[in-house]
């Protein structure tokens, strides 16, 4: 204590102490008028039902910042992949066990080590077989996480943080190092007020308990979701290095047409610049199934060539097509998935180069054997690609005009509800298709191509089509970004050979002028 007081000058604290004597009185003497004017219970009960309200407004504070800042915890990214699910689980399990107490924030080792552990933990749930898995990272890649996971955390604290971008780390190391000093003297002055006026103190120290459980509360708070926010955002690109979609370069993948879309693109004689990458259809199926019809129907207009022979369409033709809703895509009319054109090897490379898939089965044949086994080569070829997310497939069963009675034909048709025989054989077919091929009923979708019968194209077929625009989105996302990986790949080792050689040339002169 007396090392605390030689650090003062006595002179100025006795100057002090006389400048603050008149306000202290206060305190004793309005408490000694209150109690000859017989208010003091009054004045105690008022000051009990403020500090309540007070503490209520505290509190209900501290649920109103939790919700804030449950809002602006970082989310999982929905373009990832779907194996991504169970790895952000693993990362959200372990922010959720993050304690303040454990992991202080003036400690960088601390929370390098954190980082780490999200790491680990990521890591081990996509390399379980792993003795030590998080040798599995690139060096590069390690940087890059480190240094988005920093740089978004940036902008997190100083948008959710007030004066943060005020705050320097001088100030808070000038305050830690103040914090048994300020301690000591917050405990002398509280002696000396226990002295001068007990009840006072003792009214104003249980005041403070309820203020400072309060405050030191929402100071908790914020220490937790700054932890847990740090996981999230350290385990956000351990997921998407893992899952196949974090890059050395910024920017997203789609902002642009793959080189395979720009050939597509000028293919249709389109304009491709200031244009981002358009969603590819696929139209498939088998010979005369009514393909090249459903794009006319979709186009309202003959776009592709149709006919009776089996070889009308000999390789993948593009259309532009441009729709309210979809203002940017390419369909692709395709030969018949049981013809020479377009064998298991092709179909897999155009069902990768797809977002969406339209699969066209008649309805009036029932040989659907050759059509599964074509749909399965395809969800087998996405199996093998964890990594990329399979485009939705909605299946178009076409001819229902052939079906039962053949010379009825008064649409619409109510299939929830079937009424009469053709109604209810629509229905049979729709549910037939959907067991055949192994898909939900409700992304199977009855229509008629018949040039001067098109029924249920430009309403539920469309709305189908529109309703999976999300799903075809996402799929785009990470079949442009396989592109640009491999891309970039291919840039970065072309440079790093350059150097070498480079470096090789110049090796010999070093090596003599040493």
């Amino acid at each position: 204590m007396k090392t605390l007081f030689n650090r003062f000058d006595r002179l100025r604290v006795l100057a002090l102490l006389l400048w603050a004597l008149p306000v202290v009185a206060l305190v004793p003497l309005g408490l000694f008028w209150l109690w000859r004017a017989e208010a003091l219970p009054w004045w105690l009960l008022a000051m009990v039902l403020c500090s309540a309200a007070g503490y209520g407004l505290q509190v209900w504070l501290l649920r109103r910042d939790r919700r804030l800042l449950a809002g602006a915890a970082t989310a999982p990214d929905p373009r990832w992949p779907p194996k991504a699910d169970g790895a952000w689980a693993v990362v959200e399990q372990l922010a959720e066990t993050v304690k303040p107490e454990d992991w202080p924030l003036n400690d960088g080792g601390r929370l390098w080590s954190l980082g780490q552990t999200t790491l680990d933990a990521v890591a081990r749930y996509y390399h379980p077989e792993e003795e030590r898995p998080l040798l599995e990272l690139t060096v590069p890649h390690t940087l890059s996480i480190v240094e988005r996971a920093s740089r978004d955390l940036r902008a997190t604290v100083t948008d959710r943080i007030p004066l943060s971008h005020q705050l320097k780390i001088g100030d808070l190391l000038h305050a830690w190092r103040w914090k048994d000093t300020a301690e000591r003297l917050m405990n002398l002055y509280r002696a000396g007020r226990l002295v001068v006026n007990p009840l006072d103190a003792l009214l104003s120290e249980a005041g403070g308990r309820l203020r400072g459980q309060a405050y030191g509360q929402a100071w908790t708070e914020i220490r937790r979701w700054l932890l847990r926010e740090y996981v999230r955002k350290v385990g956000y690109y351990a997921v998407a290095l893992y899952s196949g979609r974090l890059t050395l370069t910024e920017g997203d993948p789609d902002a642009k047409p793959t080189p395979v879309s720009r050939a597509d693109l000028a293919r249709v004689a389109e304009e491709t610049i200031g244009t981002g990458e358009p969603l590819r259809i696929v139209v498939l199926g088998r010979t005369n199934a009514g393909k090249s019809s459903l794009i006319n129907a979709l186009f309202g207009r003959l776009t592709a060539a149709t006919d009776a022979l089996p070889d009308t369409t000999m390789g993948l033709r593009p259309y532009r097509l441009e729709r309210e809703g979809l203002t940017a895509a390419l369909i692709f009319d395709t030969p018949g998935c049981d013809t020479e054109w377009l064998g298991e090897k092709a179909l897999r490379k155009a069902a990768m180069e797809s977002d969406l898939i339209l699969w066209v089965c008649a309805a009036h044949r029932p040989d659907r054997h050759l059509d599964r086994l074509r749909l399965d080569a395809v969800r087998a070829g996405f199996a093998e690609r964890p990594d990329r997310r399979p485009p939705p497939v909605l299946v178009a069963v076409s001819h229902i005009d052939q079906l039962r009675p053949p010379r009825e034909w008064q649409p619409p048709y109510d299939l929830l509800n079937p009424q009469g025989s053709k109604a209810t054989n629509i229905r049979a077919a729709v549910e037939a298709v959907a067991g055949d091929l192994a898909v939900p009923v409700e992304t199977v979708i009855p229509v008629c191509l018949a040039e001067d019968r098109t029924y249920n194209v430009d309403d539920a077929l469309w709305a189908a089509m529109l309703d999976q625009r999300d799903g075809a989105i996402k799929a785009r996302f990470l079949r442009c970004l396989d592109r640009r990986i491999r891309e970039e790949n291919w840039t970065l080792l072309r440079r790093q050979l350059a150097n070498a050689g480079r470096l090789l040339l110049k090796w010999p002169g070093r090596a003599a002028n040493e």
